[in-house]
């Protein structure tokens, strides 16, 4: 099997998140393929670009493009062209057709979605109150969630509810405790709630990982005994029971994160939510 070989550069006058997702998701779809990835970021002015050129020109590859500014376009894609690399500028599909559907001509400003307008703030404002209501935290808060998440240690609670505050979404996460009484603020939830689980062996490897990774390994005597307990197949299948049924008992959809990667949950999980929300709306159409 022969493995090939390609050097990327992604040239973005901002951060090279648009470029990054979008490299991410098209070298996904080669499988005998090695990419050396060239991230070439806040490229706004020609003594910036300048390195870049050398760059391509030491490590040619295709080079994918963000830039907005026609001047800077137009230098990359002259030396490209005399060095026979191909240069794909990303965004021109989208902007032409949205230019033709507008009938107005786009600002050409780098990193203008980067702004410090109303979304950013939510978006810090999300980010501030994910730490203060992790793992429980300051439940007498809660009712400022936009969404819970619920679920057993090691569900994929806190790293989902930072997923969800990078898009403006406060989301407080409570976990499941097995023999402890149901969590509080949540008798009358005035935002969705929704449980996060997984398959038992999945789990498993996760907390051990976990432990692994604290050294529970080397603990000795009680603290030793938890940790067996928190790994071994029939407590944690139990655990993961005992903690559907909460769900089924107070109407919580679950998602089963088992083989889902942290943006696919948080995108189940906004579904869920504007499900929530259209529910509420109709009851309130149909009350009215």
């Amino acid at each position: 099997m022969v493995t090939h070989r390609i050097n990327l550069h992604l040239v973005s006058d901002a951060t090279g998140e648009t470029l990054n997702s979008i490299a991410r998701a098209t070298v996904s779809q080669f499988e005998d393929v090695t990419v050396v990835y060239h991230r070439w970021s806040l490229i706004r002015t020609r003594f910036q670009l300048h390195k870049v050129l050398e760059g391509v020109e030491a490590e040619p590859g295709p080079v994918l493009s963000t830039l907005v500014d026609k001047a800077l376009r137009s230098d990359l894609e002259t030396t490209c062209g005399r060095l026979g690399v191909s240069v794909v500028n990303v965004l021109d599909p989208v902007m032409n057709l949205l230019q033709e559907t507008i009938g107005e001509a786009a600002a050409a400003r780098p990193g203008r979605q980067y702004v410090l307008d109303a979304d950013y703030f939510r978006r810090i404002d999300a980010m501030h109150f994910v730490l203060a209501h992790d793992d429980g935290q300051l439940a007498a808060g809660i009712e400022e969630a936009d969404v819970v998440l619920v679920g057993v240690s090691r569900s994929s609670k806190t790293p989902t509810s930072f997923y969800l505050a990078n898009r403006g979404i406060k989301a407080a996460n409570v976990p499941l405790v097995p023999n402890t009484p149901d969590p509080p603020g949540l008798e009358a939830p005035q935002c969705p709630v929704i449980g996060l689980t997984l398959d038992v062996d999945s789990l498993i490897e996760i907390r051990r990982h976990r432990l692994r990774m604290i050294g529970a390994g080397l603990q000795t005597g009680g603290a030793h005994q938890q940790s067996s307990a928190y790994v071994d197949g029939e407590t944690v299948r139990e655990e993961l029971l005992w903690a559907r049924r909460i769900c089924n008992r107070r109407g919580w959809p679950v998602v089963d994160v088992t083989r889902r990667s942290i943006e696919e949950t948080a995108a189940t999980v906004l579904q869920l939510m504007e499900a929530w929300h259209k529910r509420r709306r109709d009851a309130a159409i149909a009350a009215s």
